[in-house]
């Protein structure tokens, strides 16, 4: 299990399910935001408490939406606007607000969320290598 919280507090999240890497994005939202992800289903084995504000992206129906504390202004996670057809949500949780030591050794994987849309190759890299 992974817990993390915003600056102020207010925003909390828990990840049960065990997680072998994080993901760092380059799409032109991710990048501005600084943000590692972990994914999973949210109410299954991702949990978030705290009041958001929601930001989606100006699209005819934004296929997820990114979610900030309302006292820090901390991203805390997005989720997907819809859910899929055995009616799960999908939803990422920021690893940057979790404790450094409970994140350090995942792996970090590249998603290239600006063009092609698929995953990079591994380097090896872990959270600790971009951190410390």
């Amino acid at each position: 299990m992974i817990e993390g919280s915003c600056l102020c507090g207010q925003l909390r999240w828990r990840c049960d399910a065990v997680q072998e890497s994080a993901t760092a994005c380059n799409c032109t939202a991710c990048r501005r935001y600084g943000t590692l992800w972990a994914y999973g289903h949210e109410n299954e084995d991702i949990h978030v408490s705290g009041e958001t504000r929601a930001y989606a992206r100006a699209r005819e129906r934004p296929s997820l939406e990114f979610h900030f504390c309302l006292h820090c202004g901390c991203v805390g996670y997005w989720r997907a606007t819809r859910t899929n057809d055995k009616g799960q949500r999908r939803i990422a949780v920021n690893l940057r607000l979790a404790e450094p030591d409970a994140v350090a050794a995942l792996l970090i994987d590249h998603f290239d969320g600006l063009d092609s849309f698929e995953d990079l190759p591994r380097d090896g890299t872990c959270v600790a290598d971009m951190w410390f």
